[in-house]
């Protein structure tokens, strides 16, 4: 709520879209006076449907009652954020984007047996199988083929069936919402030196390469696996439009480290836009008004400019001119 209100309270962003809250009135006044905004006001609505436009609209997550500290977790925090969660899914035929803001994946476990985090839960009410989280900046985006697993259960949680879905959907993604027609991805290997040549493991051979392969057959400018670590040492990466990392640390470490507060993490593959900002819940900064927006506000301003890109994709290929074969015939002119 601190990050919202601090953005919120700049009304030029007002300019860009209408924004619906899914939150707690009782939270919104506390960090409200906490962090002396006082002029912000909420307009308070029922669903997404009733919003009004340069108003920042609020929708009630529940009618649980909530006690806040500020830099402390606590199961009713996760409810609360579960509860806002779901009722911006059920409204999401109303809104064109959903922007999570970042929540504690233990209390939210609490009252959600088997939550991992926002991007499963989400694509699971869409039912959506084929997703792929999606780290974006400026400099680098990186999309992951295993999310959420121990390092020790990546390998047998990799196959090639994996690979050539998650190409599919961030070449796809590219294309319609980040405006990058004839995209080039890079893939990374899985074991150091990207196995130098079975020497160091066999998932390159028998798994990665197979999927880039087909990839590349398919007509997609996919190219790997290569070395993680030679490949952004060497500064390879700017010369590719996205790069598909194995795992989450492989791909999330060179990327927080260029991108940490700025990146947006995004989620291809679903039928809305949602974003959200790449970092936690930094309670050791919770209240004190000094926590850093500029993720937060990248992830409001990619998801609108996301949906532009969507729009415009369907617009500009929803009636392509028919193919026809042109055949040159050769004449034999004498003079």
């Amino acid at each position: 709520m601190e990050l919202i209100l601090r953005i919120f309270s700049d009304e030029h962003i007002f300019k860009y879209g209408t924004p619906v809250l899914y939150g707690s009135p009782k939270t919104f006044s506390f960090y409200k006076k906490m962090l002396g905004l006082e002029d912000i006001l909420y307009h308070l609505i029922e669903s997404a449907k009733d919003a009004q436009e340069g108003k920042l609209n609020l929708v009630v997550g529940s009618s649980d009652e909530l006690q806040i500290n500020p830099g402390e977790s606590s199961e009713a925090a996760g409810k609360e954020a579960l509860n806002c969660l779901n009722k911006a899914l059920e409204d999401s035929n109303h809104i064109k984007a959903l922007v999570t803001a970042p929540l504690d994946k233990q209390t939210v476990a609490h009252h959600h047996t088997g939550f991992s985090g926002h991007t499963g839960h989400i694509a699971n009410y869409f039912g959506v199988d084929n997703y792929a989280m999606f780290l974006v900046s400026d400099e680098l985006k990186v999309a992951l083929a295993t999310e959420h697993y121990p390092v020790s259960e990546v390998a047998e949680n990799l196959s090639q069936s994996i690979i050539t879905n998650k190409l599919e959907v961030i070449y796809n993604s590219l294309r319609e919402d980040l405006n990058i027609i004839k995209p080039r991805i890079a893939v990374l290997g899985l074991n150091p030196h990207a196995g130098d040549n079975g020497l160091l493991g066999k998932e390159e051979s028998e798994i990665i390469k197979p999927a880039i392969d087909q990839a590349f057959e398919k007509g997609k400018l996919v190219y790997g696996p290569y070395s993680a670590d030679s490949f952004f040492g060497s500064g390879n990466y700017k010369s590719f439009d996205a790069v598909l990392a194995m795992y989450h640390d492989q791909g999330l470490i060179p990327f927080k480290s260029m991108a940490f507060y700025d990146g947006v993490n995004f989620t291809a593959g679903l039928p809305i836009i949602r974003t959200s900002p790449d970092h936690g819940t930094a309670y050791d900064l919770a209240g004190k008004g000094t926590a850093e927006t500029l993720s937060m506000r990248n992830a409001i301003h990619d998801a609108i400019h996301f949906v532009k890109n969507r729009l415009q994709f369907i617009e500009d290929f929803s009636n392509p001119l028919p193919y026809t074969e042109f055949r040159r015939e050769r004449f034999r002119i004498d003079f």
